[in-house]
C-alpha cells in the first residue's frame, strides 16, 4: 500500500490518502457470493494482521506487565479483538514482560444501511461494576464521528476504572467529528462505507477477509 499511505506520527496510525483508489477484486480471493457487491479490496488481510501485530508490541511496551480487562465492542470489533489478544499473548509467551486479561464482550449497535442513527443501543454493559479499579482496553473496530465512543467511554467511566485505553483499527475522517481519538489507531481512512474482517452492512460482508469498499449494487442488494 506505498502508494495509498502518508507519513505521519506513530500514534495516528497509517493514513491512507482520500484518492486511493483500493486494489482490483480480480487480485485476490473473496466470497463468490459477493461478486458484484464490492468495489476494490481497500485493505488486504495481510496488512491488517501486520498493522495488529504492531498495535500489540504498542499496548505491550505501554502496559505490559499490568492486568488488563479487554472490553470488546461488538459485533464489528470481534475479529480484531480477536487478533490483538493473540498478538499480545503472543508476545506475552516471548517476553520477560506479560499483560494478564481477561475479555468481555458488550455491543454497540448504532447504523441502519449506511447510515449512523442517534439510536445507540448498548448490551452487555448494564452492570460493569467488576471494572471499579481495573485498567480497561476498549477494542472497537471503527470509529467515525467518534460520537458512538464518546457516550461509551462516559458510561465506562461511570464504573471508576483505573484507566482506559481504546484501540480502534479504523479512523474515518468525517465532517463534524467530536476528535475522539483511540490512543492506538491501525488506519486512518478517508470517509468511505467500508465492510468485511468483521465490519458488516446489514449483517452481510462480516466473512470477508479483507476490508473491501462495498459498492452502490451491493447497498442497494443488501438495503432494509
Amino acid at each position: 500500500m506505498a502508494d495509498a499511505v502518508g507519513k505521519t506520527a506513530e500514534d495516528c496510525g497509517v493514513v491512507i490518502q482520500d484518492d486511493w483508489p483500493g486494489y482490483s477484486l480480480d487480485l485476490f480471493s473473496y466470497p463468490a457470493h459477493y461478486s458484484g457487491d464490492l468495489d476494490c479490496v481497500y485493505i488486504p488481510h495481510g496488512v491488517i494482521m501486520d498493522r495488529t501485530e504492531r498495535l500489540a508490541r504498542n499496548i505491550m511496551d505501554d502496559l505490559g506487565d499490568s492486568a488488563i480487562v479487554v472490553l470488546c465492542v461488538l459485533k464489528g470489533g470481534y475479529q480484531f479483538s480477536a487478533d490483538l489478544v493473540e498478538g499480545i499473548k503472543a508476545l506475552s509467551r516471548n517476553s520477560a514482560r506479560t499483560i494478564p486479561m481477561r475479555v468481555h464482550f458488550i455491543r454497540l449497535k448504532s447504523y441502519q444501511n449506511d447510515q449512523s442513527t442517534e439510536d445507540l443501543q448498548i448490551v452487555g454493559a448494564e452492570d460493569l461494576s467488576f471494572l471499579f479499579g481495573k485498567n480497561v482496553l476498549i477494542v472497537e473496530a471503527i470509529v467515525d464521528t467518534g460520537k458512538t465512543m464518546k457516550m461509551l467511554l462516559k458510561h465506562v467511566e461511570t464504573f471508576r476504572p483505573k484507566m482506559i485505553k481504546v484501540a480502534g483499527l479504523l479512523v474515518k475522517r468525517v465532517p463534524h467529528s467530536v476528535a475522539c481519538l483511540p490512543d492506538y489507531i491501525g488506519f486512518e481512512i478517508p470517509n468511505r462505507f467500508v465492510v468485511g474482517y468483521a465490519l458488516d452492512y446489514n449483517e452481510y460482508f462480516r466473512d470477508l477477509d479483507h476490508i473491501c469498499v462495498i459498492s452502490e449494487s451491493g447497498k442497494r442488494k443488501y438495503k432494509i
